[in-house]
């Protein structure tokens, strides 16, 4: 095993360390984890967990080495008062005193990493690097998510001053409400494949496996996204092109790729429905409304499609809060929305894109019982050899 005297790896430019706060009562531990961990990051050191504190409160960090067993205040209280100032650094827990406990207790308490004390030196410098990427990539995250909270904020305000009624109009503001969700999903996936990666080795085929997996969640995603934006672009252009298409299959993949298989969300009935239209239109109409029941509290999404002469009868019945006639009826006239960052536009859109399609829509709540949605579309018959 090295130790922590070992001479590290090249050092890099002072510009591009990330910062790295070192907290340990004992000077010697605390020295000698700063000294091993300067070649590659810029340190800052406490001795008390009160002095961290002060510093976190001062200084933005990339990762933070904490130890436990410290007096005064350990680092398990450390780490609660830490989160409350930071929620995105990682953090990661040294002890001597190893056992299960205590590991969970740390996690439990928000840590991002678990090593015993005294670390081997490339262990201690792996889990830095790794968690101060992750810190960055969570900061990256939480960043997009304001934009777009301010961004719902202004377009919301702009709806209610303004009421556009003409679609078009209303292209721009639609599209970043539809946005909103797969772009979420390709950061967290992104975010998965790159902390995977850093852990995959040629030798282990199941994470390859999952490494293959996150990459083409992505790229579903990315696709589906892309279509968004281009449809709007080209959406003064040419017309939309309906294809033969199994409306099973579209909402299978909007809640594997838009909900990361939530498990609430279940379908019954028909294994295939054939209709005609576009899957990415769709995509949008499905994930709106698979969105609002979830978002509405349910814990139960079941999706069914019945075979009823020449039409296909698709229902999406909820647990969720349910809404009053009054908040049914400003919700499909559109602008309405319960959320404190949601534009309201959710169902106007899905009734726009479902009367394309030559489908009726009908919606009906009840306040603490939930929400039902019935969806009519014309059947097509099967394509040959499908």
């Amino acid at each position: 095993m090295n130790t922590l005297t070992e001479k590290t790896l090249a050092p890099v430019t002072p510009e591009s360390k990330p910062l790295v706060l070192v907290v340990d009562d004992e000077y010697g531990p605390r020295e000698s984890i700063a000294f091993t961990l300067s070649s590659e990051f810029n340190v800052d050191t406490a001795g008390r967990a009160a002095e961290a504190l002060a510093k976190l409160r001062k200084q933005t960090y990339a990762a933070v080495v904490l130890d436990i067993r410290m007096p005064e205040m350990d680092g398990i209280k450390a780490l609660e008062e830490l989160r409350r100032i930071d929620p995105d650094v990682s953090v990661i827990m040294l002890t001597g005193y190893g056992t299960l406990l205590t590991a969970q207790q740390a996690m439990v308490a928000g840590a991002n990493q678990y090593l015993r004390k005294p670390p081997d030196v490339a262990e201690l410098l792996e889990a830095v690097r790794k968690q101060t990427q992750a810190t960055r990539l969570r900061r990256h995250q939480a960043h997009l998510t304001r934009e777009m909270q301010e961004l719902n904020g202004t377009l919301k305000r702009e709806i209610e001053q303004n009421e556009p009624q003409i679609w078009q109009g209303r292209a721009s503001i639609e599209l970043v409400h539809d946005l909103n969700n797969p772009l979420t999903v390709v950061i967290g996936y992104a975010t998965l494949l790159v902390e995977e990666a850093r852990a995959v080795s040629k030798l282990d085929p199941e994470r390859g496996q999952k490494l293959l997996e996150y990459a083409s969640m992505i790229e579903r995603a990315a696709e589906y996204c892309h279509h968004l934006s281009e449809n709007w672009r080209q959406a003064s252009k040419k017309a939309t092109e309906y294809a033969p298409l199994d409306l099973v299959q579209v909402i299978q993949e909007v809640r594997q790729v838009i909900f990361f298989g939530n498990a609430a969300v279940q379908l019954s009935g028909l294994t295939v429905a054939n209709a005609r239209g576009s899957k990415f239109e769709l995509m949008r109409v499905f994930q709106n409304l698979l969105k609002n029941a979830l978002e509405a509290g349910a814990t139960r999404v079941q999706v069914s499609l019945v075979q009823a002469g020449d039409r296909i009868e698709l229902t999406i019945a909820d647990n969720g809060a349910g809404m009053n006639p009054d908040a049914v009826k400003r919700a499909l006239r559109g602008g309405f929305t319960s959320k404190q960052n949601g534009t309201g536009l959710g169902l106007s859109i899905c009734r726009h894109l479902l009367g394309a399609h030559g489908a009726t829509f009908n919606l009906e709540s009840v306040p603490g019982k939930g929400t039902t949605v019935n969806l009519v579309f014309p059947s097509v018959a099967p394509t040959p050899g499908a």
